[in-house]
């Protein structure tokens, strides 16, 4: 069984690099990869117990990027983690998020909803803070009644607390990827929101730019979405990878190497990877 999109109370999972290993162990997993949001930190950890276990653990990474017209994740698998290049870049990335994060505080402050941060910061506990947690934030002191409408009303794009965080651009993200000695895989392409056609011109570019896969298996594709993939994969000489993306508790239906019951990831798809690494 193999899940190659996992996060740790590194990024905005609730569990720990050593808890991940054990619940893959119960679910039989044979193949993992740690795949924090903007971080390595966790991956020593990850590998370390994996060996215990016996599991093969992959070091990776979600790297957040963009283009002139979406923000996008692009996954790493294979990093040489402690990479300086890789490090400073990353490091990069967080601090942008946390003057988005003092963006988002203050535009809120200026709607007359006044909360601390560490209002904010209890909401996120050990996880990375993000909009979910301002969005908790808002639900406790009263100013909305649910995460949702803190969201379509003041926290989703266009609306008046939200504020747009400075991300590398996709060039960039594969560029740190492949220079950490890793692959470079776009991350659960259906959240993008284009058609066949669209994505298949946006795979195209992104193969150009150094793109070596395709997350095609995940727990939110349709059957259809992941044939398309698939084939994608296929037409552009790119590995189509999968994962369950789980993060813990937050999903609690959700499980590592099975998504919601009919997940699967062929075994082939780590050995395949591993051929592609620079």
């Amino acid at each position: 069984m193999i899940d190659l999109h996992m996060h740790s109370r590194f990024s905005d999972g609730t569990d720990t690099p050593e808890e991940l290993i054990a619940l893959a162990a119960e679910q039989g997993a044979t193949t993992v990869a740690l795949t924090d949001h903007d971080t390595v930190h966790g991956i020593g950890r990850f590998m370390s117990a994996a060996k215990k276990e016996g599991i093969r653990a992959i070091s990776g990474v979600e790297v957040s990027a963009s283009s002139s017209s979406n923000e996008m994740h692009i996954l790493g698998y294979f990093l040489a983690h402690e990479d300086a290049v890789l490090a400073r870049q990353l490091d990069w990335i967080r601090s942008a998020r946390e003057s988005r994060n003092e963006e988002i505080l203050h535009k809120l402050h200026k709607l007359g909803m006044h909360m601390s941060w560490q209002e904010v910061c209890r909401h996120a506990g050990d996880q990375v803070i993000g909009r979910p947690h301002f969005a908790r934030a808002m639900v406790a002191r009263g100013y909305v009644n649910s995460t949702k409408e803190a969201f379509s009303r003041y926290l989703a794009r266009g609306c008046p607390a939200y504020a747009r965080r400075r991300s590398l651009t996709v060039q960039e993200a594969i560029e740190i990827i492949s220079g950490a000695g890793g692959v470079a895989v776009l991350a659960h392409p259906f959240v993008l929101h284009a058609n066949q056609l669209e994505l298949a011109d946006l795979i195209k570019a992104l193969r150009d730019l150094g793109l070596e896969g395709i997350e095609a298996y995940y727990p939110q594709h349709t059957a259809e979405q992941t044939r398309f993939y698939v084939q994608l994969a296929k037409d552009y000489d790119l590995v189509p990878t999968g994962g369950s993306d789980f993060h813990g508790q937050q999903t609690p239906d959700l499980r590592i190497g099975k998504g919601f019951g009919d997940l699967r990831v062929p075994d082939d798809i780590p050995d395949r990877l591993a051929a592609r690494c620079p």
